[in-house]
């Protein structure tokens, strides 16, 4: 029998649904994750490039088209299949609402909120189990969802959590928790899949080239699918996989249950039909494809079943999500997720993150932590420990990066409880002052604090996450009260240069994209008055753009060298007034300037 949960049905019909995504960035892994059960982009407005990307910098992709299938048997015989994303079909699950709450909700560690809104509190009172918990719920009879041609709903709910932690050996799995409802359908011989588009390399834009030379192997004893990339190939390197391993609802027996494995070896002919019969025939084949021995762009289905589900019924299952740099890597983690699983996340965690308060000046940077009668990560209990220490605090970790706030990151300075037999026993310290900065420039700065090993357990120390929240900084002096002393750097600008080489990078292009493009070229306007005009002239006394800065904390403005009609500018020297506002441009509120560029 599996594992039921008790509760009420309540159908929400909106025509419209809010599209959302949140990014598990805490760990070794950044995983896009959305509230209609796809672990990618398609269909959102997600800016970024990457759906699942490991290492964090690399732009090695590891997940296209991924997401659930469910079909089962109603009391009259018809066969249904719906699916969150597929080759074959479109997304016939979405979410409930556009209500701002309808969303996926993020619970960090130590947090507990009231899950839902409007009179519909889902998970009222939830506590976060990782460091990083999302939950978000999807159905598929929305007036979304009704409005897809030969759709027949299921009339299911899912609510989907999924956990993330921040520290070895947990920080490559990421677990996500399953809750299925039948809502009005008394279905049997339910079968769950995991659909997943393989795209393992090295991406850095539209193109799917990188992704045509992977392949597929299972793991029959594990029912884990693991994508890989072929060595060499047109992405011209060997990537790390990425593996999907779908474990069994609670009280059901892995071998009570139907496993299918199956693939396409390229994008076309696609595997999964758009007819709901040849779907769930599919889904309860029992089929175990031979692992590919060629490499080609793949898809396959992972299947479990039967299990029969009774309007009113919750089932319970688990996928994880794993990562590594090689197989052997992939293998010892997926036992480690097996371990966890068994553990019911039971495990040691991190002291909370420390409350970060930055602090400018010219050049200068200073950090300070001090703990908060609400944030105290000294003081904090660890009921998941076998050595039963009643302070785990061991110290703080000072980190700092000038690429981009995900790394990389580099060590300032380490900090520990003295007088133990643990880390250095320099003593704590709560303040850091980086001295020696450009101004005007980002900088990217992190304090986590660590526990203590557990020795009774032997689980490693736990860090709270550096990335996560990470904050970006940049020093400089204030807005002067008077114009007069505006210049333009670098000046000349050199064409030649390479800005992006940089450390700090003078030019770089967003997390959107790796490479670097016209539109990345910056000079910038220095020592401004909080609110001012620039305006840019050609030599000859033409207007080609115009600047307005409004900001009381910072006193430059970039620019990236293009028209106000948005063409580069060419090579030449170019004047320009800045113009404090509501000041008369006869009084002396205005100055001239010129600078040159050089390509």
């Amino acid at each position: 029998m599996a594992f039921l949960l008790a509760g009420t049905v309540q159908h929400v019909s909106g025509q419209y649904v809010t599209k959302d995504w949140k990014l598990h960035n805490v760990g070794a892994v950044i995983q896009l994750v959305t509230n209609n059960g796809k672990l990618n982009k398609y269909g959102t407005d997600y800016p970024g490039l990457i759906n699942t990307e490991y290492p964090i910098n690399s732009y090695q992709e590891h997940l296209g088209t991924t997401g659930w299938h469910f079909g089962g048997i109603t009391e009259k015989g018809d066969t249904l299949v719906s699916v969150t994303t597929s080759h074959g079909s479109p997304d016939e699950f979405q979410g409930y609402s556009d209500a701002l709450w309808d969303t996926v909700w993020v619970v960090n560690r130590g947090d507990t909120v009231d899950i839902g809104g409007g009179g519909d509190i889902y998970r009222p009172g939830y506590t976060a189990i990782s460091d990083q918990d999302f939950v978000t719920r999807y159905n598929d009879y929305t007036q979304a969802s009704l409005q897809l041609s030969d759709h027949r709903p299921m009339y299911l709910d899912v609510i989907q959590t999924s956990f993330a932690w921040s520290s070895s050996p947990l920080d490559k799995i990421i677990i996500y928790t399953m809750e299925v409802t039948a809502t009005e359908l008394d279905i049997s011989d339910l079968y769950i899949g995991n659909f997943v588009g393989c795209l393992v390399g090295y991406r850095t834009g539209s193109s799917f080239t990188f992704a045509e030379d992977d392949y597929l192997k299972y793991y029959r004893d594990k029912h884990l699918g693991v994508s890989l990339d072929w060595p060499g190939g047109p992405d011209g390197g060997e990537y790390t996989p990425v593996g999907l391993q779908m474990f069994p609802p609670e009280d059901v027996a892995a071998t009570d249950l139907t496993w299918t494995w199956i693939y396409s070896p390229s994008r076309t002919p696609v595997l999964t039909p758009d007819r709901d019969v040849e779907r769930y025939n599919q889904l309860k084949s029992g089929t175990i494809q031979a692992n590919m021995e060629n490499p080609g762009q793949p898809h396959y289905l992972l299947s479990m079943g039967p299990i029969d589900l009774r309007v009113g019924d919750t089932l319970r299952f688990r996928i994880a999500e794993i990562l590594g740099d090689d197989e052997t890597e992939i293998a010892r983690n997926s036992g480690i997720a097996e371990w966890l699983i068994e553990q019911d996340f039971k495990v040691p965690s991190p002291p909370p993150t420390p409350p970060l308060r930055v602090v400018t000046a010219s050049q200068q940077v200073r950090l300070d932590w001090e703990p908060t009668t609400e944030v105290n990560p000294e003081s904090y209990a660890d009921p998941n420990r076998a050595d039963s220490s009643t302070v785990p605090f061991e110290g703080y970790r000072v980190y700092k990066s000038t690429q981009s706030a995900l790394g990389p990151w580099t060590l300032l300075a380490e900090y520990d409880v003295a007088g133990n037999d643990y880390g250095e026993n320099t003593g704590l310290q709560r303040e850091y002052i980086d001295t020696g900065l450009l101004n005007n420039v980002e900088y990217y700065y992190s304090v986590t604090a660590f526990s203590k090993p557990d020795t009774i357990s032997d689980f490693p120390s736990q860090e709270s996450s550096v990335g996560a929240t990470a904050q970006t900084v940049v020093p400089g002096t204030a807005p002067p009260d008077e114009i007069g002393e505006v210049a333009v750097v670098p000046n000349p600008y050199r064409g030649d240069a390479d800005y992006n080489a940089y450390n700090p990078p003078w030019e770089k292009p967003p997390r959107t994209r790796e490479s670097w493009m016209e539109q990345d070229r910056r000079v910038q306007f220095i020592n401004l008055p909080e609110r001012c005009t620039i305006k840019i002239f050609t030599l000859a006394g033409d207007l080609i753009q115009t600047l307005h800065h409004d900001d009381p904390a910072r006193g430059y403005e970039d620019w990236n060298l293009t028209s106000s009609v948005g063409q580069a500018v060419s090579s030449g020297i170019y004047l320009f007034t800045v113009e404090e506002n509501g000041q008369d441009s006869s009084e002396s509120g205005i100055q001239v300037g010129k600078f040159v560029i050089i390509k």
